[in-house]
């Protein structure tokens, strides 16, 4: 973890041959996996993954780490753990998925618009409601975001 947070790649690298485990957790519950998808190290991340990241592991927010990744508008992170199997409409402890709080805790710029659009593609669903009773949509037209809510509702998933 220390590594990963440090971001040194070459260190991960020794660690992982040396027999470290990518899924070990550390007190507050991230791995080097979890880490590196939620940051957007993308580099860490594809090594995680290489060497057997469980996709299913989630962080002490009952999240995945396509959820913060998501959040953070790490598109090529999201593209990486959206290929690797993270499920799409993982819900965390907060009653969120990735496209909430793509949504809920961003601008609603560029990078969460595409976001949202590689979470489409990949089967999330925009109807799952927040704890709030709002959908995906619903959250965007709420905050303004007219591109995210126009992508939402030309993805034919209402």
């Amino acid at each position: 973890m220390a590594a990963t947070k440090r971001r040194d790649l070459a260190e991960v690298r020794r660690l992982i041959d040396a027999g470290g485990d990518v899924n070990a957790k550390d007190p507050i519950q991230d791995s080097a996996f979890l880490y590196a998808g939620a940051e957007g190290f993308i580099e860490i991340l594809e090594l995680t993954l290489a060497h057997g990241a469980d996709v299913r592991s989630t962080n002490r927010f009952g999240g995945t780490a396509l959820i913060p990744a998501s959040e953070h508008g790490h598109v090529e992170a999201v593209r990486i753990l959206i290929a690797a199997g993270v499920p799409a409409n993982h819900v965390n402890n907060l009653g969120w998925t990735a496209m909430q709080e793509a949504i809920l805790l961003n601008d609603g710029g560029p990078r969460q618009q595409e976001t949202v659009r590689l979470l489409l593609e990949a089967g999330a669903d925009p109807g799952i409601r927040d704890p709030q009773g709002r959908t995906a949509l619903q959250n965007a037209e709420r905050l303004g975001y007219a591109e995210i809510a126009a992508i939402i509702r030309s993805s034919g998933r209402l």
